[in-house]
């Protein structure tokens, strides 16, 4: 599954890493800017789901 982040830089970094507590992220984007004068970023994180991954279940 991919999940897009959108926000400051220092906003998606730290979602990102507090989602890396509870999902099995697989691969983390670099920050992408969007178009100026917009300050804001886009990351994407690559996440195994529990059907992808049986080992991953609810309340772990």
């Amino acid at each position: 599954m991919r999940i897009r982040l959108h926000g400051t830089e220092l906003e998606c970094l730290r979602t990102a890493q507090q989602l890396a507590r509870v999902l099995d992220v697989l691969d983390t984007s670099q920050p992408y800017p969007d178009r100026p004068p917009s300050r804001l970023v886009r990351l994407y994180l690559t996440v195994a789901t529990p059907i992808d991954n049986p080992q991953i279940s609810k309340g772990d």
